[in-house]
């Protein structure tokens, strides 16, 4: 699926987005001239493909972790651009019946993701709303519909929170949902830091200025911080290649020291 000659409604195609720089970072088509000049700019900073592709590897490995618990039901905040190896596919391949609500504030994000969706069975859905306000995902029809929060939910926050800035409180919009859900529920974050490399991130951070969504690097302490109220997992906060590796080749990912990721269980 490639970009439509009209924009949605709502979408500005002249000022970069961060959903569509991640989908050119990814080698996707669903970006404009403007996303892909912002995003050159921060290609040329590090090796963003490969830090992108190093949280997919994450999310995967995060999903069937969380399923593997006997979770079967999902919300993924910050959905992004729809790319291979969803929540939805992945979770499935545990539990061929799981229920995933997909939770996106961009236009185009639900645009596209209501495409991909299009035909296939009812326990998969898109809601268009902003992580900023939990309760319009938390209480949201088709989430209240598709969810059981008296049964455990697995929260997928993969490069969301580093969207917000510490104003609109990331460990608030996380401690909302951790209220709502069942003991034996899961979260799985992943966070861009610049711990490693601050001269580069400062240099990021003054591209995503310009941008429809700033960028917030954050310390482990920081990220973290996140997790309170749940039970980390081993290997705790972390990079991305040294969570729970499925393959040797996976600890030598470049680009993996720009994130913290972790899962954590709710008691």
């Amino acid at each position: 699926m490639t970009v439509p000659s009209r924009p949605p409604r709502g979408i500005n195609p002249h000022i970069p987005n961060a959903a569509r720089m991640y989908d050119y970072y990814l080698g996707g088509k669903d970006n404009f001239a403007t996303d892909r000049e912002a995003a050159e700019k921060i290609m040329a900073l590090g090796p963003s493909r490969e830090i992108c592709l190093a949280n997919r590897r994450f999310l995967g490995r995060a999903v069937r972790h969380v399923a593997g618990l006997g979770i079967d039901q999902f919300i993924d905040l910050g959905t992004g651009l729809p790319n291979q190896n969803n929540v939805h596919e992945v979770a499935r391949q545990v539990h061929p019946e799981a229920r995933v609500v997909y939770a996106d504030h961009d236009p185009m994000v639900a645009v596209h993701a209501r495409a991909l969706l299009a035909g296939t069975d009812s326990n998969t859905t898109i809601v268009h709303a902003d992580v900023r306000e939990p309760a319009s995902i938390l209480d949201a029809p088709a989430t209240t519909k598709l969810i059981d929060f008296s049964r455990p939910v697995g929260v997928i926050a993969l490069g969301v929170l580093h969207h917000l800035t510490d104003r609109e409180d990331p460990w608030g919009v996380v401690a909302a949902f951790r209220e709502r859900l069942a003991p034996g529920s899961a979260l799985a974050v992943s966070h861009l830091t610049d711990d490693a490399h601050p001269m580069a991130g400062k240099a990021a951070r003054e591209v995503y200025d310009e941008a429809d969504t700033p960028l917030i690097h954050r310390s482990r302490e920081q990220v973290t911080r996140l997790f309170d109220g749940f039970d980390v997992v081993r290997p705790g906060v972390t990079h991305a290649a040294g969570w729970r590796p499925e393959e040797a080749w996976e600890t030598e990912l470049a680009g993996d020291e720009w994130w913290y990721v972790g899962v954590g269980g709710k008691p």
